[in-house]
């Protein structure tokens, strides 16, 4: 339950409105194809996980598969997604609690929402269990919730509510073709995170068992839960009663005349955001901290507290979202958009490791390197390739969007070249210790 509801956040239940507004119904299709990938991406981790159950991280197959390079740049890579991730959530909840307070300060309360996840992971692992569990189970309940009421009212054209919404307004295509191929950045970002299901089947008592159908049932809930919610979004109001600035399960409750479910399902997007938001600080501290044993990390990050959690790197985490909420309060209505455009290179990033991390998984059992796995990628290694495609062509069209898009792919260069620095830094202080070993130790 928990990984289910790490996978959602405010990419579905926020970042959705904005790309109505700028693609249309035909976001959908976005929905679909970014879902596609996310299942084959899915499927690879799966192939990864049934040769070798991971512990928490996929960092381990870029070293084995590719190399130690690979290993210290996917996990730096995976950090700053989730550190972009967790500023996008913090900027999400300031803009769901401006509804109710719009004279409150929108930093602040991005603040105080950072101090409470702060807490409860540095409390113990115990209390952010239990959250996380909550929240995930709220989420999930939230999205079934919706998709049952908007059932009942698209079949029974309550409150206008129909199919034909989904062309009597422009078109399917109201903007054109160019704004559906430009969401698709902002939408592999709702997907985030996805990879915790895979992660989390590999790491139960029964793993043979319980990772085929966790794995093959993400393509029904990726169905369900993505794509059949934007859809109904389309059905039960014309897309331009959407925007960015709302949640668009906020919108249709409150343009339905109900406006006390407006305020239920705005709590519940809050609490949804604070759940990722706490995810992203547990999980970014427990791969600093494993970095930090290998000496790729600062050495701060090696810290435990006598409960059990990472405490440098969970403060690192939080310095970062600090900066984030810095950020916002000098420009509050792109923080949002320029956190998900940086996010979405860290999820690129993350997907094509996996794709490519399975493809050399493949290529050495059939060599007979390694026993072949019992659960395996469908269509390798063509749907390997038409993957990574999809996210080569994900990372082109960023400069040709928005301006934060365009932002997010300018610092591609500088992402790059500090990882490159780091790893040379690394790799000078290793290498000392490598001679050392080999002349101390005498030859076997």
């Amino acid at each position: 339950m928990i990984a289910i509801g790490g996978a959602i956040g405010v990419g579905l239940f926020l970042g959705s409105g904005g790309r109505f507004a700028a693609a249309g119904p035909a976001l959908v299709i976005s929905y679909a194809i970014a879902g596609i990938a996310a299942f084959f991406v899915m499927r690879a981790l799966g192939e990864l996980v049934s040769y070798r159950p991971t512990s928490g991280s996929f960092v381990s197959y870029a070293t084995e598969f590719v190399g130690p390079w690979a290993g210290f740049a996917s996990g730096w890579m995976y950090w700053v997604n989730w550190a972009a991730t967790g500023i996008a959530e913090l900027t999400a909840i300031a803009i769901y609690v401006h509804l109710w307070a719009p004279d409150f300060p929108r930093w602040l309360t991005a603040l105080i929402a950072l101090g409470v996840v702060l807490i409860v992971n540095l409390a113990s692992v115990k209390a952010f269990g239990e959250m996380e569990f909550w929240f995930a189970l709220l989420k999930v309940v939230a999205i079934v919730t919706f998709l049952i009421v908007g059932l009942y009212l698209v079949i029974f054209s309550i409150e206008g509510a129909s199919p034909a919404n989904l062309v009597s307004h422009g078109g399917f295509f109201p903007l054109g073709f160019g704004p559906v191929f430009m969401s698709l950045q902002s939408v592999v970002f709702a997907y985030a995170a996805i990879e915790l299901v895979g992660i989390a089947a590999g790491e139960t008592k029964d793993p043979d068992k319980v990772l085929p159908k966790a794995v093959n049932s993400v393509i029904w809930r990726i169905a369900i839960f993505y794509v059949g919610s934007v859809l109904l979004l389309g059905m039960v109001l014309p897309w331009t009663s959407y925007g960015p600035g709302e949640s668009p399960f906020v919108t249709v409750f409150t343009q339905l005349g109900v406006p006390w479910a407006g305020d239920v399902m705005n709590l519940i997007v809050i609490t949804a955001a604070l759940s990722s938001c706490n995810s992203g600080l547990y999980s970014t501290g427990r791969i600093l901290r494993s970095m930090g044993q290998r000496g790729e990390a600062p050495r701060f990050t090696r810290s435990l507290s006598s409960r059990h959690v990472p405490v440098g790197g969970i403060l690192m985490t939080a310095s970062v979202y600090v900066v984030g909420v810095a950020v916002y309060s000098y420009i509050p209505e792109r923080a949002f958009t320029i956190a998900v455009a940086i996010s979405s290179l860290g999820t690129v990033t993350t997907w094509g490791t996996l794709i490519y991390c399975q493809i050399k998984l493949r290529q050495a059992w059939m060599r007979g390197e390694l026993p072949r796995p019992a659960f395996r990628m469908p269509g390798s290694p063509y749907t390997n390739w038409l993957t990574l495609a999809f996210l080569g062509l994900v990372v082109v069209l960023m400069p040709f969007a928005d301006e934060d898009q365009r932002l997010a792919f300018y610092l591609i260069p500088v992402l790059a070249g500090g990882i490159w620095g780091g790893w040379r830094l690394v790799s000078a202080k290793r290498a000392p210790a490598t001679h050392v070993q080999q002349r101390v130790v005498p030859p076997q």
